[in-house]
């Protein structure tokens, strides 16, 4: 079995932009490139888990978001990474229409997308790692039991309370590959 650093995307890989669905808009955070080259030489898969509500409000399509999706995994790659796999959930319980209006179970905070992922790929998720920059990421990788959640103040405002519910808490990616790599080679792999 394989462990995994499950990497959120808006506000974690890229800079949090409303309902964000356009390459063109799309700006990654400083530092997830040597984050995740440090992560890959621990030893961890990395996969993205994201909830795009988007999706269920009508703002872009599934199709718009797995075609972006598919031109953020080709960039990691340019960089030398493998992005293992994504997941995502398109619902809403509220806000979504037609078939998107549902209370699902993979929705964050609940954990659905991390079990779903560690039947297809196999991964302890009890040796595993959760990087998101809400409380919804970090309660669904409570409720997955996995090794560490980790909070990152890259995204959205987080409170002290907030902070208090993660593992480990980062005002930046670079802090956050310090904690959590610290014996990592550096290497210079762009933002």
């Amino acid at each position: 079995m394989q462990k995994a650093l499950f990497l959120d995307r808006d506000g974690v890989i890229n800079v949090e932009k409303n309902y964000l669905h356009l390459i063109e808009d799309f700006d990654f955070i400083n530092g997830i490139f040597d984050l995740c080259h440090a992560a890959t030489q621990a030893g961890y898969c990395l996969i993205i888990v994201t909830n795009q509500s988007g999706i269920a409000r009508g703002y872009y399509t599934e199709q718009q978001f797995i075609d972006l999706m598919s031109w953020v995994v080709n960039e990691f790659a340019k960089r030398n990474l493998t992005i293992l796999d994504f997941f995502y959930c398109p619902h809403h319980p509220v806000h979504g229409t037609g078939k998107y209006c549902i209370d699902c179970a993979c929705r964050k905070p609940k954990p659905q997308m991390l079990f779903e992922a560690a039947k297809k790929h196999n991964l302890n998720l009890s040796e595993s790692i959760l990087v998101g920059d809400k409380l919804s990421d970090i309660k669904a990788g409570k409720a997955a039991r996995l090794e560490k959640t980790v909070l990152v103040g890259t995204g959205h405002c987080i409170s002290e309370q907030d902070k208090k519910s993660a593992d480990v808490f980062a005002h930046s990616l670079k802090e956050l590959k310090q904690r959590l790599f610290p014996f990592t080679i550096e290497a210079n792999h762009g933002i």
